[in-house]
């Protein structure tokens, strides 16, 4: 019993057309995990990847509980998914993304991220026993094809290593895991109580491997500002914003996203850290922006 109340999802709140607030959540989202990752390849000039991860999750914890909001109590039944959460849903991927970030950069490590729909709509199709509606699956199969375009390039010229592709990968297999069970538990409290203990939960999680480099870690002042921004907007702030728009909108359209995320991690991998991209990346961006309108589009 407590496996399947696990394992389960739910509809969102509104299978309607994107509105303002949905379309706000979407931009944000999109434009700050966007930034993260080249954040991340800041924060690697002198930071070891566990420290990363402990500083993210740390800085994003401590904002939300400093923000003078009242928190609903979480049912005890409910913890056991908050404690799941705070394992795949945040200290395995943010230990995942600066590790794989050692061996890729951060315009393709973005682009793999636009996998995560595609994960998600087939579990959510498992656990709801029904497929996406037709927009949406018209939206999944052309932001798919459109990543493949964008990563092909810098897969095929050697520029990535296989471990830094799993890693991304694995993470974006937990990803359409955690959108899918973190729906339920955000209609009944809201996003800030739900994702500032599943943040507070995972610091512990990634001491471990942080305490293995931080004598190999020091800080400048363009670090630090790089953690603040991956700890502040794009781990506290973001992930409430992506909590209220999965508990809208529903897992599958609120990870669309994701498809947005690489448009904005390569124009900025390019303009900062000089990545690369070859021009039928920006082929594959322009079908990603075509894919997230399908997925926008009213559900079933």
């Amino acid at each position: 019993m407590a496996n399947r109340k696990l394992l389960t999802t739910n509809e969102g709140q509104s299978t309607g057309a994107f509105g303002l607030v949905e379309w706000s959540l979407f931009v944000f989202i999109s434009v700050t995990w966007g930034a993260t990752f080249l954040f991340i390849d800041v924060a690697l000039e002198s930071l070891e990847p566990g420290v990363i991860a402990t500083m993210r999750v740390g800085l994003g914890a401590l904002t939300l509980w400093l923000l003078p909001l009242p928190r609903s109590r979480i049912d005890r039944e409910d913890w056991p998914r908050v404690l799941v959460l705070a394992v795949i849903w945040l200290a395995i991927p943010m230990t995942l993304f600066p590790v794989a970030q050692q061996w890729i950069n951060s315009s393709v490590t973005g682009m793999l991220n636009g996998f995560v729909p595609s994960l998600t709509a087939l579990l959510a199709s498992a656990l709801l026993r029904r497929t996406p509606g037709v927009p949406q699956l018209i939206g999944i199969g052309v932001g798919f094809v459109g990543v493949a375009l964008i990563s092909a390039p810098s897969i095929t010229d050697g520029d990535t290593g296989w471990m830094g592709v799993a890693a991304v990968l694995a993470a974006a297999v937990l990803y359409a895991f955690s959108a899918n069970m973190v729906a339920p538990l955000q209609q009944k409290y809201g996003s800030i109580p739900v994702v500032s203990r599943v943040l507070a939960a995972s610091v512990p999680l990634t001491l471990p491997y942080a305490a293995i480099g931080v004598g190999e870690s020091s800080l400048t002042w363009e670090v630090v500002a790089a953690m603040l921004a991956l700890g502040v907007l794009g781990t506290g702030f973001a992930f409430v914003a992506y909590g209220t728009l999965i508990g809208r909108a529903g897992a599958t359209r609120a990870t669309g996203v994701t498809y947005i995320i690489p448009v904005v991690a390569v124009y900025l991998g390019v303009q900062f850290r000089g990545d690369s991209v070859a021009a039928l990346a920006y082929i594959g961006c322009a079908l990603v922006v075509l894919g997230t309108a399908f997925v926008s589009r009213q559900g079933r």
